[in-house]
């Protein structure tokens, strides 16, 4: 009986260590799972990246810059990588994006000049999913976004300002700080002179030969930009 008894206590304890060795060994979260959220991640970055206009609009192609940019990317998607036409979609595609990160890091500074050093990206992200319906101060965020198109130089071009930026006001309305926010604006980016608003009215145009002067130093082995380096290597004074 006790002989009996032993072999079934340590087949009963094996039994059980298998068990909990399975138990461990199963991952948490499924494989499937997994994907799904690194095909979230990575749409979330793309809009990001690409900085739509117009969040609510699930083709990205209502409005013209947006349709523009829609357009380049699936072009150069359907063209040969390396190839001449795959550059060149590359250089139009950074000179919007160019354009867009440089009016984004104009919020940005102005909402760390307000004291948002760690708010400042969260109060700027804005994705696909925002909805008109749950702004708290519609008509007001607009006002001062045109306020901001008409009395500052925030923004690049004579184009309606991006709607996007309707959610980032709202967003300062509740934390009473948008008309701070404008003050600021108003005077680290005052109006342009008519000759400033002239150049600036096609700011891609102005971009885009800064990037194939890149792009073409790039292929000629970067020659001309070591030079340029060592110049200001010169003119400033090596960096600590």
């Amino acid at each position: 009986m006790g002989a009996a008894f032993k072999t079934f206590c340590m087949r009963f304890c094996c039994c059980c260590c298998q068990d909990d060795d399975d138990e461990e060994k199963t991952p948490l979260i499924s494989h499937d799972t997994l994907e799904y959220f690194d095909r979230e991640a990575k749409k979330r970055r793309d809009q990001e990246t690409n900085l739509w206009s117009e969040p609510g609009d699930p083709s990205h192609s209502e409005r013209d810059d947006d349709r523009t940019l829609y357009n380049l990317l699936q072009s150069r998607a359907q063209t040969q990588r390396g190839s001449h036409g795959y550059r060149r979609l590359s250089i139009d595609i950074e000179a919007m994006r160019d354009m867009r990160r440089e009016v984004r890091d104009k919020w940005k500074m102005l909402l760390e000049n307000l004291g948002f050093m760690a708010e400042a990206e969260s109060l700027l992200t804005v994705s696909a999913s925002a909805s008109y319906d749950r702004m708290r101060n519609a008509a007001v965020a607009r006002s001062l976004l045109q306020t901001l198109h008409t009395e500052t130089s925030i923004f690049n071009s004579k184009e309606p300002p991006p709607e996007r930026y309707l959610f980032i006001l709202d967003r300062l309305i509740y934390l009473d700080a948008a008309e701070d926010f404008v003050a600021k604006a108003r005077r680290f980016y005052p109006p342009r002179d008519d000759d400033d608003d002239d150049e600036e009215e096609n700011p891609s145009l102005i971009n885009l030969p800064l990037l194939l002067s890149r792009m073409n130093q790039n292929i000629s082995g970067g020659e001309d930009e070591d030079e340029d380096d060592e110049d200001e290597g010169e003119a400033t004074g090596p960096e600590e």
